[in-house]
C-alpha cells in the first residue's frame, strides 16, 4: 500500500501502482469526469501513470491553469498529427501550451499555409478528436528515438541529440507519434472545439539566421459554447488594440526610418506621458524620494561589475566602440547601476538613510525583430525606476511604504482587480542567479513577510525571481480578464556587494546597505499600452489628453465658442474647438470617435443666456448649464478618481 496525500491534508491509503484517475474515481465519479491532468510529487503526471511511492497528488479539471495547459499541450498534438495527414511533406519542429492556446512550428516545405486553410484543419482536428484516442507516453532508449526519426525530420534529431539517454518519451495517439515530455489529457474526445487563430513565421531555435518555419496558433475549448465567448472577447480586443487606439487618439507612431521598436511620442502621447509621470513624482516627494537622472550609455565595465551584461548581453545593443583604444560602451540595459554609483558618490551615515534615488530612465534591449509588439514590446522604453538604499533594520518598512505606493497607482488609474506574485528563485537552476544563498534567503522571507503583513492576495512563483534578487510582481487583469504583470519590487543584497556599497553605522564601522528596486508603472511604454486596452481609450479625466471641445453651431457663434474656450482653460480644463463648417452630427460623431468626455454646444440659445449645452462621451444630455458648472463637474470627478496617498 501506498499514502497519497491530496490538497486538502487528508491522507488515503492505496494499492501500489493505482494511477491518478482510479484516486479520482475513488473520491467521486463525479471528479473524474472532469479530471483531466494530474502531478504527483510537484512533477506533471499522466492520469494513467501509477503511482508507485508515497506521495502528494493534485487533480487538476479545465478550471485550472495547469488543467488548460495539459488540454492545449494535446491539442497541439491533434494540430500537428492534422499538419501530417493534410501536408505529408512537412516537418514538426515544437509545440507547446502558451497562455491562450497553443501553437507548433512546421517546416512546410514548399507549401504554404494561409487563413483559408484554417477551416480544413480546423475539421481534420476534430475528426481526430472524435475518435477518442488514448494519449500513451513511452520511455525509449536514445538510439531508438534517434533512429525513428534520421532521415524523415532533421529538426526532432536535433533535439534529441541533445537530450540524455534514459530521459527521453514519445507520446502516441491515433497514428500519431510525438517526442513529448508528457502532461497530457486522457483522450482526445474532450476535446470539442478548436479554432486556428494565425499563421506567423518563427525561424528554428529563435535564431533569425536559421532557416524560417512556419508558426501555427491555435485553441481549443471543452465545449462550443466556450469558444464562441473567446472569440467574441478577441474581437472586442481587436476594437481595444492599443497599436489601432494609438493612431486613432493621436498618441504615437512608428517609422521605419527610426528604427523597429523605437516609439516617437506624438504631442497628445507626450502630454499624456507627462502628466503620468507628475502624478507619480508628486505622491514620490510626499515619500522622500530625490529624483536624478543618469546618461543613455555606459562603460561596458560597469555592466559587467553589476552582472548585467552577463546576464543581458545577448539581448543588448553591440557595444560602442570609441576612438580610443579598448573603449566600450553600451546603451544601459538597466538604471541599477548608475544609481549604485550616485550612491558611492558620497560617504554615508546610518543616520542619512534610507536614500531614496527615483529617474523616468530610459534604457534599452535590443529584442528580436519577430517579438516586438506595438508599445508591449519594445527596444527602447523608459522606466520609472527607482532604488532604495537601506539599513536591514528599515527594510521591511521601506518595502511595504513601496506595496502602498503601488497601490495608489493602481486605485487612481482604475486597476482594482489584481494579485500579488512573491517570485523565488528555481532551486533546480543555481547558475540562473548571483549572490550568497544566505542572502537570497533573507531577501525571500522578507517579501513573503510583507505581503502577509500588508494582507495581499498572493501566490508564490518559483523560478520567476530576477537574476539578482526575488521580487514581489503586480499581476493585473485588465477589463477583458487578461492578466498583465504591472508594477514590481525587488529585494537585492546582491548589487552592494559587486559595486561594494557602504555606510557608517552606529558603531562606526562600514556596513552593506540593503537595496529595493521598484518601479509601479513597470515601463511609461508598456503601461499607457495596458492602460489603453484596459480603458478602451477612455483614460480617467485627470489623464486624458482633450477633457471638453467646443463645438460651435455655426461660424456666428465662433467668437462665443472662444470665450467659453478661454474660461475653461483658465480654469485649468484641457479644451479645444472645433469651429469647422461641418454639420453638428458629424463634429459630434468625430467627438466620440476621440472619446472625448465632454462635448460643449454652443449656439443662438446658449450665447443669450451665458450658458453651454453639455453632451457626454455615450450620448447623455447634460442639458444647459453655465461654465462653472461644468468646471465643478470635472473636478469633483477627477477629485473622486485620483486616491489620496
Amino acid at each position: 500500500m501506498i499514502q497519497i496525500t491530496l490538497p486538502d491534508g487528508s491522507i488515503k491509503s492505496f494499492e501500489k501502482n493505482t494511477t491518478a484517475m482510479e484516486v479520482a474515481k475513488s473520491i467521486s465519479e463525479g471528479l473524474a469526469r472532469n479530471v483531466i491532468s494530474a502531478s504527483f510529487n510537484n512533477t506533471i503526471i499522466e492520469t494513467t501513470t501509477p503511482l508507485t511511492t508515497n506521495g502528494s497528488l493534485i487533480l487538476y479539471t479545465w478550471n485550472n491553469e495547469e488543467g488548460k495547459k495539459a488540454f492545449w499541450h494535446s491539442s497541439a498534438h491533434i494540430l500537428a498529427q492534422a499538419i501530417e495527414e493534410l501536408y505529408p511533406n512537412s516537418k514538426l519542429w515544437v509545440g507547446p501550451a502558451i497562455e491562450n492556446g497553443f501553437y507548433y512550428d512546421i517546416d512546410l516545405g514548399e507549401e504554404t499555409i494561409s487563413d483559408k486553410d484554417f477551416k480544413s484543419i480546423e475539421d481534420k482536428m476534430l475528426e481526430i478528436a472524435r475518435g477518442k484516442h488514448d494519449f500513451k507516453m513511452r520511455s525509449v532508449s536514445k538510439a531508438e528515438a534517434l533512429s525513428y526519426y534520421k532521415g524523415k525530420n532533421s529538426y526532432k534529431v536535433d533535439l534529441i541529440e541533445n537530450l540524455e539517454d534514459g530521459t527521453i518519451t514519445f507520446c502516441d495517439h491515433s497514428t500519431f507519434t510525438d517526442l513529448c515530455r508528457g502532461g497530457h489529457i486522457p483522450n482526445t474526445s474532450i476535446v470539442k472545439a478548436v479554432k486556428i487563430l494565425s499563421v506567423a513565421g518563427a525561424y528554428w531555435k529563435g535564431d533569425e539566421n536559421n532557416k524560417q518555419l512556419t508558426r501555427v496558433y491555435g485553441i481549443s475549448f471543452p465545449k462550443q459554447k466556450e469558444l464562441t465567448q473567446y472569440l467574441e472577447l478577441l474581437e472586442e480586443a481587436k476594437k481595444r488594440d492599443h497599436r489601432k487606439l494609438g493612431k486613432e487618439l493621436e498618441l504615437f507612431t512608428f517609422s521605419q526610418r527610426v528604427g523597429q521598436g523605437l516609439p516617437l511620442w506624438l504631442p497628445k502621447g507626450a502630454a499624456l506621458r507627462e502628466r503620468l509621470e507628475n502624478f507619480l513624482k508628486k505622491a514620490q516627494k510626499k515619500a522622500g524620494y530625490e529624483m536624478v537622472v543618469t546618461p543613455h550609455i555606459g562603460q561596458k565595465e560597469l555592466y559587467v561589475t553589476s552582472g548585467h551584461y552577463a546576464k543581458y548581453g545577448e539581448d543588448s545593443f553591440q557595444p560602442i566602440h570609441t576612438p580610443k583604444e579598448g573603449e566600450e560602451f553600451l546603451l544601459k540595459p538597466m538604471n541599477c547601476p548608475h544609481h549604485c554609483e550616485i550612491f558611492n558618490s558620497s560617504q554615508w551615515s546610518y543616520k542619512d538613510l534610507p536614500k531614496r534615488f527615483a529617474e523616468f530612465g530610459t534604457v534599452y534591449r535590443y529584442e528580436q525583430s519577430g517579438e516586438l509588439h506595438g508599445l508591449t514590446r519594445v527596444r527602447g522604453f523608459t522606466q520609472d525606476d527607482a532604488h532604495i538604499f537601506c539599513t536591514p533594520d528599515q527594510l521591511d518598512k521601506e518595502f511595504k511604504d513601496v506595496i502602498d505606493l503601488v497601490l495608489y497607482v493602481f486605485g487612481s488609474l482604475g486597476f482594482e482587480n489584481f494579485t500579488a506574485q512573491v517570485s523565488l528563485r528555481d532551486p533546480d537552476n543555481p547558475e540562473k542567479y548571483i549572490g550568497d544563498d544566505h542572502l537570497w534567503e533573507k531577501a525571500e522571507q522578507a517579501i513573503i513577510n510583507a505581503a502577509e503583513d500588508k494582507k495581499l492576495n498572493f501566490v508564490i512563483e518559483t523560478g520567476e525571481a530576477a537574476f539578482y534578487g526575488p521580487k514581489l510582481d503586480f499581476m493585473v487583469k485588465d477589463a477583458l480578464g487578461r492578466q498583465w504583470q504591472l508594477g514590481t519590487i525587488q529585494v537585492d543584497y546582491t548589487l552592494p556587494e559587486r559595486f561594494d556599497l557602504t555606510y557608517k553605522g552606529s558603531d562606526n564601522e562600514l556596513h552593506r546597505p540593503v537595496m529595493i528596486h521598484r518601479a509601479p508603472f513597470g515601463s511609461m511604454e508598456r503601461f499607457i499600452a495596458i492602460l489603453l486596452e484596459h480603458t478602451g481609450g477612455n483614460f480617467p479625466l485627470w489623464l486624458i489628453p482633450d477633457q471638453v471641445i467646443v463645438l460651435s453651431i455655426s461660424e456666428k457663434y465662433e467668437k462665443y465658442a472662444k470665450k467659453v474656450l478661454n474660461v475653461l482653460e483658465n480654469n485649468e480644463i484641457r479644451a479645444l474647438i472645433d469651429n469647422r463648417n461641418e454639420t453638428m452630427g458629424k463634429k459630434i460623431r468625430e467627438a466620440e470617435m476621440k472619446k472625448i468626455p465632454y462635448m460643449v454646444i454652443v449656439g443662438e440659445n446658449e450665447e443669450q443666456e451665458d450658458m453651454i449645452s453639455v453632451r457626454q462621451h455615450g450620448g447623455e444630455d447634460l442639458g444647459m448649464i453655465t461654465v462653472q458648472d461644468l468646471t465643478d463637474i470635472i473636478n469633483k470627478e477627477i477629485n473622486k478618481s485620483l486616491k489620496t496617498f
